[in-house]
């Protein structure tokens, strides 16, 4: 297994992580493993490009608005119910070393309590 650290700048934010992710990968891999160990952070496969990067950021900053009963704790339970919606992982074919991705899918970590640091663990299988 390895890993690489993201280090994120805003409360919500979409990072494309593919290139990262890629970069270790085993060559002989069929298939990897991209986990994100934080409860709230999250990993999606989709398009990626600056609009719908806006359009996600925006979507998750305005899905889980309201009075929540963990805020009197920590005041993040917007991201805890946001990560609970999407998950820490995907699992993603490989060919030659090269992730099996559709045309316009990227591999994204969603920061849902930044700005963080953040790990993410990739497992070639």
């Amino acid at each position: 297994m390895k890993a690489f650290f993201i280090s994120t700048s805003k409360k919500i934010e979409a990072i494309d992580i593919t290139d990262k992710t890629e970069e270790c990968l085993d060559r002989k891999a069929k298939a990897c493993l991209v986990f994100v160990p934080h409860a709230t952070a999250a990993i999606i496969i989709n398009e990626f490009e600056p609009n719908i990067k806006s359009d996600y950021e925006k979507f998750y900053s305005q899905l889980a608005r309201g009075e929540w009963r963990h805020n009197s704790i920590d005041n993040n339970a917007e991201a805890h119910l946001l990560s609970s919606l999407v998950k820490p992982f995907a699992v993603i074919p490989c060919e030659d070393g090269k992730l099996s991705l559709g045309t316009w899918q990227r591999v994204i970590l969603l920061e849902l309590d930044g700005p963080r640091k953040r790990q993410v663990l990739v497992s070639s299988l």
